[in-house]
């Protein structure tokens, strides 16, 4: 299979603006079916990080958000690690003998994925009716860093993936191995069930 950067960030464009229309929901194949997933946790992360912050919704809904983050993070990292162990297979990178890059493709498009959103969502403060001239002119100068940011990371994920086919570069898929999540490494969680247990 082959891997374009500049297909994965359009298409991470055009999922973001099209989800705000309608219910989002993965429908790719393949590799990409795992780039929607991870999208879609960081789309579902973007707006719950929103709710999480008001003060009128009560308690329960602030709960509930944060709650809903967490879940998200984790299944946003669990893709973003789906999509290296894909990379892998089909381009089975050397283990040895050139230089080892850090972050792997998955973790570099999870961050083009959110910068996606940035994107996205700053240039809707560039066009809101109420907002004062000074923020949009604010806000378009965000912009104008956000989309650099996506161009330059767009040509180092092309670069890299070109580099592994070539065998001039590599990258070994890393797991985060979240411990605040798991019963069985979480001590707040595990010693509160056996003190549960003891009960």
């Amino acid at each position: 299979m082959k891997f374009d950067a500049s297909e994965i960030a359009a298409r991470q464009t055009e999922l973001t603006a099209r989800w705000h229309q309608v219910t989002p929901a993965a429908a790719g194949e393949g590799f990409f079916r795992l780039l929607e997933e991870n999208h879609l946790r960081n789309f579902s992360l973007w707006h719950e990080e929103d709710v999480a912050r008001r003060d009128d919704l009560g308690f329960e809904r602030v709960y509930q958000a944060k709650r809903n983050i967490d879940r998200f993070n984790q299944e946003r990292n669990n893709f973003a690690e789906e999509m290296d162990k894909a990379v892998v297979a089909a381009l089975n990178p050397p283990q040895t003998g050139c230089p080892r890059n850090s972050e792997t493709p998955g973790m570099m498009i999870d961050r083009l994925s959110i910068l996606a959103l940035k994107e996205f969502h700053m240039h809707e403060e560039t066009v809101r009716p109420e907002a004062s001239a000074a923020h949009k002119d604010k806000c378009a100068e965000k912009l104008a860093r956000i989309r650099q940011q996506r161009a330059d990371l767009t040509g180092c994920l092309a670069e890299l993936l070109a580099d592994v086919v070539a065998k001039r570069r590599t990258f070994s898929a890393y797991f985060q191995f979240k411990m605040y999540n798991d019963p069985a490494l979480n001590p707040q969680l595990y010693r509160n069930a056996a003190q549960s247990g003891r009960a």
